[in-house]
């Protein structure tokens, strides 16, 4: 079975005091190009996907983002001593500044202290994630096989439309070689034509140069070779789609060769039906290979 490079799978998680929600996506692509959106503050986090990736994924442009937010953002509050510190010796000093000019203050109460600003730190436990980045691990396969299932359930799709036009490309291919063998019959009764007309009216003329030349032109005009490639082609598509995996490239490759032959063909067919043979391969040709750019 192949694989289609186009896909798509998403997830929700939480692990308290954290949800996040995952994106992974891919399209055809060349090669293999991930590219990852992980919080950056999650050290380790990204190379252990990409790496899980890899071992998933042969080619295509793959996207992941991993978006996380908290519950509580603030969190628990840790007082920060220093400041607390440098107040209560600013309010000493602001209290004996007054009393040696005569001045009475309300007494000072501690709630005055908590709006300072500094006062309390958020402790957000970002310090220590190494909870979170396991559970974040552990939920990360589920998603890649989910990514995996809908590539697979694609590239049944793709495999069973790329079936079709091989079995079409194998008909046009067996109409050429009917067409061309009724061709060969006129061809040569047209080229005896030639061969005794051109006697008749060139004295002098070698008749075994004459028919060596007309029988250049027949050995040209031939299509045989490529309605045999054509037949070779399709049984190698074939056995590639049989064999599934990563054939992608391979199948691309045979493209251009299936494109070489049914332009050749058109170019030799000297026939009206012929030529229009050889325009359907060459239009199914176009539509299998843009097929094609999405196996994986």
């Amino acid at each position: 079975m192949i694989n289609s490079m186009t896909g798509f799978a998403s997830a929700k998680g939480a692990c308290a005091p954290h949800s996040w929600g995952w994106e992974l996506r891919s399209v055809n692509g060349k090669g293999l190009d991930l590219r990852l959106r992980v919080p950056d503050w999650l050290q380790g986090l990204e190379a252990a996907l990409r790496a899980e990736l890899a071992k998933s994924v042969t080619r295509g442009n793959v996207t992941l983002s991993l978006r996380i937010s908290r519950s509580d953002e603030t969190g628990d509050l840790a007082l920060n001593r220093p400041v607390m510190q440098a107040a209560l010796a600013a309010l000493a000093e602001i209290e004996a500044e007054a009393q040696e000019r005569g001045m009475t203050l309300a007494p000072s109460r501690a709630s005055d202290l908590f709006t300072l600003r500094g006062m309390f730190d958020a402790v957000s436990g970002e310090d220590d994630n190494t909870a979170l980045i396991a559970r974040l691990r552990a939920d990360f396969p589920a998603l890649v096989a989910a990514f995996l299932d809908m590539r697979r359930n694609e590239g049944a799709a793709l495999q069973q439309v790329l079936g079709e036009q091989l079995d079409r490309i194998a008909e046009l291919a067996a109409r050429a070689a009917v067409l061309a063998g009724a061709r060969r019959e006129a061809m040569a009764l047209t080229l005896r034509s030639n061969l005794a007309r051109v006697l008749d009216n060139a004295e002098g003329a070698d008749p075994a140069r004459v028919a060596q030349e007309l029988a250049l032109i027949a050995v040209k005009a031939d299509v045989t070779e490529e309605l045999d490639r054509l037949g070779a082609h399709v049984t190698a598509a074939r056995d590639l789609l049989a064999k599934g995996g990563a054939v992608g490239r391979k199948l691309d490759f045979l493209m251009q060769e299936f494109n070489r032959e049914a332009n050749t063909l058109c170019s030799k067919s000297q026939s009206t039906e012929l030529t229009a043979v050889g325009l359907d391969l060459k239009a199914v040709i176009d539509q299998m290979r843009e097929q094609v750019q999405n196996v994986e």
